[in-house]
């Protein structure tokens, strides 16, 4: 046991991806929840980075590779939830497709790896992290490495997205939880 008498602390671990083609990014943070008279212990990068995919190959064989390679991270670190962008918009028609098949590809992998599967639009993921909604991607990748702690700026920027979504999720999800435990209360009260 830690933590005290009774106590069980879980470890949590939230794979946050920013999906694309060329520029997959991804980190796995490590949290222990709180409760019971306990602050949330600071969250730790156990892995960050970005899976790349040469434009040059066909677009069939990067969507394998980076289905591999999301298997494989999925693998060695066993998320419990995995947080995705929601896309909602994009000039570009192309790099819509990209995305979206690049987010296809890793939800379906968190749902076979037995993970939860949550997603965040680019706005809640700046409001949680930043503090608001408008925050540029320095202003993120500064807030990312001042809540994980990191001696430098994360880089790239798709690499710190992706810190952001897996930091945003551990800050609603108490708020999901809430939420739900209250819905549930007032389906299983009394009738009107």
């Amino acid at each position: 046991m830690v933590g005290g008498v009774g106590a069980i602390v879980v470890r949590v671990f939230v794979l946050g991806i920013d999906p694309g083609l060329s520029r997959c990014g991804y980190c796995v943070l490590e949290s222990q929840p709180s409760g019971r008279g306990r602050s949330a212990a600071p969250a730790r990068a156990r892995a960050l980075g970005v899976i790349t995919t040469s434009p040059a190959d066909p677009v069939h064989h990067r969507l394998a590779e980076l289905q591999v390679e999301l298997r494989d991270l999925m693998a060695e670190h066993r998320p419990s939830v995995v947080a995705v962008e929601r896309v909602l918009f994009q000039v570009n028609v192309r790099t819509a497709m990209s995305v979206g098949q690049a987010s296809g590809i890793a939800m379906a992998e968190a749902v076979a790896a037995g993970s939860e599967v949550v997603q965040y639009s680019p706005n809640e993921v700046k409001a949680a992290v930043a503090g608001w909604g408008g925050a540029d991607k320095l202003q993120v990748q500064q807030m990312v490495q001042t809540l994980l702690g990191l001696s430098r700026l994360p880089e790239p920027p798709d690499a710190a997205d992706a810190a952001a979504l897996a930091l945003c999720h551990l800050a609603m999800e108490p708020l999901r939880v809430a939420a739900a435990a209250s819905v549930a209360a007032m389906e299983g009260g009394p009738a009107r």
